[in-house]
């Protein structure tokens, strides 16, 4: 019989006509990919999702919408959020008339902090003086100090953050001068910039969603976060997050050269994206076997070269000798922070050139800065009346002790992360390092500025996504902004005490540090991480994603895995 041909069965009631298949059947396709269902396997989730007709159904079409995706809906899950960070600072760009009948910001009475609405960007926009259309860095001036003395000022942001500055408020100059709608030029300026964060933002929950692998539903909490309403528009922060989470994806594709680039470019808007480069590398330290590589001649040799023809066929090979480098864990860490330090460099050196002093003066500043209020050190004198470890300091006299004291203090955090990195029994992931170590960084940091927990929220999401406990987190940490406005209007004028807000400040560091312990008790014990359930190893890897630890490893003794072996009968 023909494969396809009609066959009549008779004899019964169950008779009738039946075909046979002219080839195999296709597999269901029902669920196209493994992605995490979170409305099926965490209660809150599944509580929430009774807004939108309950948990997702045994039978229901998983990774086959044409339209909206995930990744989409949780673009626009960024898009409200955002859009409700630009309401919260809206307050502080309203106009009012001024005793001669000009416009000008209504900042009356402290209403920035009454209206909980203050951000950077407003007030920098004449302290930098960006309205007289100055160029970053090579505009200079003078400042009264608190101690009646003069000192001259510049641009206090690195490199990248103040050229953006500089490009914002060009694009606000350029709109007030054409027939636009009109407002001031402060107001155009905040809104220019807020555009350019919002891309930012949007970047860096993409990313995150890419990197989250089957778990996409995570990066919802990187675009709901409460942290994103109240600071996404607090300061350029943003920029940084963008680019710290695009190069940790470009280093799970493999790709070290675009990682290090990204990752410099983001070192050269905050310092916090350079930080990640340390995690990268110890974990290829524990998985590269450091064994001698196969001596594979891959074209020409440095010591071949003997004319101009040979030295341009020896740079066109170049990009395949890196290729082949980055083939091995430890080749592609060296690649990727010697790119990170390029790029860097790339960035700075034209403005450290032109401009030294310039330059300079985000290093000079942050030398010479005090505890920030938000800082542990500024929480123990707040609530014992401790001088500090320098003592009383006149105005720009650099808090020596203090320095050396935070910076030992990362240093042995930064060693203790090493630690458990490189001697756990299984390799921890990525993500959980990069956490500890940026978390360690804002701990032991003189200064924490409030936009900082922005850096947390991608990497926090990534190294521990259980969705009660980071929302618990983010919520005390955004509330932290309620008595910090009010703290900073003063008691003369019906404001909160120091310790209001240096209270908050400890339950938020607190928080953090429980964060820390939970991360470090999933390193120690995998199986109660969600990531790598269903036999995930790490998404954002790279290079040593699914790579075992060496069998014969080359680190001493005491810092290799431990690993406990099972008891036999």
């Amino acid at each position: 019989m023909r494969t396809g041909q009609a066959v009549r069965s008779g004899g019964g009631s169950g008779g009738g006509t039946h075909y046979a298949a002219p080839a195999p059947l296709a597999p269901d396709l029902r669920s196209a990919d493994a992605r995490d269902r979170p409305s099926r396997n965490d209660s809150l989730a599944a509580q929430l999702s009774t807004v939108v007709g309950g948990p997702v159904g045994d039978h229901a079409l998983i990774g086959r919408v044409r339209f909206w995706t995930p990744l989409r809906v949780i673009l626009a899950f960024t898009v409200v959020f955002l859009a409700l960070g630009w309401a919260t600072k809206a307050g502080c760009i309203q106009q009012t008339e001024a005793g001669n009948g000009s416009l000008t910001l209504d900042w009356n009475n402290g209403r920035q902090y009454v209206a909980m609405c203050y951000s950077d960007t407003v007030p920098l926009y004449g302290a930098e003086r960006l309205d007289e259309g100055a160029f970053p860095y090579k505009k200079a001036w003078v400042e009264q100090t608190p101690d009646g003395g003069r000192e001259t000022r510049y641009m206090e942001y690195p490199v990248l953050s103040g050229l953006y500055q500089y490009v914002s408020m060009q694009l606000a100059k350029t709109w007030d001068a054409l027939p636009l709608p009109g407002a001031l030029q402060v107001v155009i300026y905040f809104n220019v910039v807020a555009f350019g964060l919002a891309m930012a933002w949007l970047v860096t929950v993409w990313a995150s969603a890419l990197l989250a692998g089957r778990r996409i539903w995570d990066a919802a909490l990187v675009a709901c976060s409460p942290l994103v309403i109240v600071h996404a528009f607090t300061n350029f922060d943003a920029l940084a997050t963008a680019l710290a989470a695009t190069g940790l994806l470009a280093w799970a594709r493999r790709k070290p050269v675009l990682a290090g680039v990204l990752l410099g470019l983001g070192g050269a808007a905050k310092l916090y994206p350079l930080l990640l480069l340390g995690p990268i590398v110890v974990l290829c330290l524990r998985v590269d076997p450091m064994h001698r590589v196969p001596s594979t001649r891959i074209g020409l040799r440095i010591r071949d070269i003997d004319s101009g023809r040979a030295a341009l066929t020896w740079l066109r090979e170049t990009p395949y000798r890196i290729q082949f480098f980055g083939f091995r864990p430890l080749g592609a860490a060296i690649i990727a922070v010697v790119a990170a330090a390029g790029t860097w460099l790339t960035v700075n050196l034209p403005i450290a050139l032109l401009y030294p002093n310039g330059w300079q003066e985000f290093f000079r500043l942050n030398t010479t800065r005090h505890a920030d209020p938000d800082s542990v050190y500024n929480v123990i004198t707040s609530f014992t009346g401790w001088p500090g470890f320098d003592g009383e300091l006149d105005h720009g006299e650099p808090p020596s002790i203090l320095n050396a004291v935070s910076l030992l203090l990362f240093v042995l955090a930064c060693a203790a992360i090493a630690y458990i990195a490189l001697t756990a029994p299984r390799r921890p992931r990525l993500a959980q390092l990069c956490f500890l170590v940026v978390a360690a960084f804002l701990l032991t940091n003189k200064v924490w500025s409030p936009q900082y927990s922005l850096w947390l929220v991608p990497l926090a999401v990534l190294a521990l996504p259980h969705r009660r406990i980071l929302l618990a987190w983010m919520t005390i940490d955004a509330l932290v902004w309620v008595p910090r406005m009010f703290y900073y209007l003063g008691i003369d004028r019906k404001g909160l005490p120091e310790q209001w807000f240096t209270g908050t400040v400890v339950l938020r560091d607190l928080a953090v540090i429980g964060l820390c312990a939970l991360i470090v008790r999933q390193i120690y014990r995998p199986g109660e991480d969600l990531v790598r359930r269903d036999f995930v190893d790490d998404p954002a890897g790279g290079v040593f994603d699914r790579t075992a630890d060496p069998l014969l490893p080359w680190l001493p003794e005491p810092l290799r895995p431990r690993v406990t072996l099972a008891r036999t009968s």
